[in-house]
């Protein structure tokens, strides 16, 4: 019963938007595709990984107009192979879904991606889709999301209600890959408390409103955690420790506000979130926080033309706050975020931005990035990308991670 209702509703909202291809008047084939090579500073805890580690992507974008432009399908398919991972060698439907707008509504069917939130360093509010965790470090990167949504706009704003019919679970870099734990994560066997298990219904609705130099939104999420608990577990095959991501059941209620003065932005997302203690595996009875309070706290103020020139530098702090504290699975419980944005403003549209994350508690626990790139043609850029980690407490969720140092070179081009 469980596999016939999750292909009934896998079928439904995939064929639905293809049904009606056959419309379509206005056509539109776009994308990317790239080149990366990672490599590591610091030789790998495991001897069947390695300090160099390339890949390829591609992410075509098809778009199909009809009936004036007010009824679209948008297909996004994205598909990885990497030199080691066999994890990282991918592929994710990013998007696959049909959108109708009207005057003052829209209706969506199919997969999607949702964004919330308003802050650089951390994303709390932000729960609709799941993490694609072997693509970046940073969180940046969603898997697709199988949606219905309808959006009602007025006056007062923009109220958006969703429903999530199956769960899309968190991906994990293999023993063979980097930027991962030392163990096995077993994604083979994960754990749920939801007895529907990925079949699990989720809800959302938002409301959001741009007040003048304001732009403000509320949230509500009843669902799967997105955010999966790591649970002991042994493999007798290999003799060592593998970790069982473990999904809670949540009732989340989110706020975010950005607020523009003049060269300053002031932002804020918080959280208030329960977890329901269901099927709660026994290792983690003593670990999970049934409810608390996160927020991430900062502002960013732009210095555009410093010393006569066409260069712009941002300035960026954030302060992060998790009452959850020393749990094995929360990064920000008490951790300040310093940040640089250098805006050259040339035609190419070179910019960098490098920042550490500093734990307040622990002077050894930190993180540091940066991201740069540049176009090179119309339709080729580059991109730097690095992570740098430091702990020296085994409590430190950052304390796995010490020696997964790297920078990411990437070519991309564009069609």
């Amino acid at each position: 019963m469980k596999a016939f209702s999750l292909y009934t509703t896998l079928c439904w909202l995939l064929t639905l938007p293809l049904s009606v291809v056959c419309f379509a008047q206005d056509y539109e084939l776009s994308g990317e595709a790239g080149i990366e090579q990672r490599y590591f500073f610091e030789d790998p805890l495991l001897p069947e990984q390695e300090r160099a580690q390339g890949s390829v992507y591609l992410q075509p974008e098809f778009f199909f107009n009809w009936n004036d432009g007010d009824d679209r399908l948008v297909i996004k398919p994205f598909t990885r192979l990497d030199q080691h991972d066999s994890e990282r060698s991918h592929f994710d439907l990013r998007e696959l879904h049909w959108l109708h707008q009207d005057r003052d509504w829209e209706f969506l069917a199919g997969i999607s991606k949702v964004f919330w939130g308003q802050t650089e360093s951390l994303h709390l509010v932000d729960i609709i889709n799941q993490t694609d965790y072997v693509e970046a470090v940073d969180g940046e990167d969603k898997l697709g999301q199988p949606m219905l949504s309808y959006s009602y706009f007025s006056n007062y704003g923009r109220l958006s209600a969703f429903i999530l019919p199956y769960f899309r679970e968190r991906t994990f870099a293999s023993t063979e890959g980097r930027v991962t734990p030392p163990f096995r994560i077993d994604t083979d066997n994960p754990l749920f408390a939801s007895s529907n298990e990925e079949t699990n219904i989720d809800y959302a609705l938002r409301w959001q409103h741009s007040m003048g130099n304001w732009d403000l939104g509320f949230s509500y999420f009843d669902g799967t955690n997105r955010e999966p608990y790591l649970a002991q577990g042994f493999d007798p095959v290999t003799n060592r420790l593998v970790l069982q991501p473990y999904y809670s059941q949540i009732q989340q209620v989110g706020v975010d506000a950005l607020a523009v003065v003049d060269a300053w932005l002031f932002k804020f997302e918080g959280i208030y979130r329960k977890d329901d203690e269901e099927n709660v595996p026994v290792t983690l009875q003593d670990v999970i926080v049934d409810n608390f309070f996160a927020a991430v706290v900062g502002l960013e103020y732009t210095s555009v033309g410093v010393f006569d020139s066409q260069y712009d530098i941002g300035w960026l702090v954030e302060y992060q706050f998790d009452e959850r504290e020393q749990t094995a699975f929360v990064f920000g419980q008490n951790d300040l975020m310093v940040g640089l944005r250098f805006i050259v403003n040339d035609i190419d549209g070179t910019e960098v931005l490098v920042g550490v994350v500093q734990d307040l508690d622990d002077s050894g626990s930190y993180t540091g990035f940066l991201e740069a790139s540049s176009r090179i043609t119309d339709q080729w850029r580059w991109k730097l990308d690095g992570y740098f980690f430091a702990s020296e407490q085994l409590t430190d969720p950052l304390y796995f991670l010490r020696r997964e140092d790297f920078v990411q070179f990437s070519l991309e081009y564009y069609f």
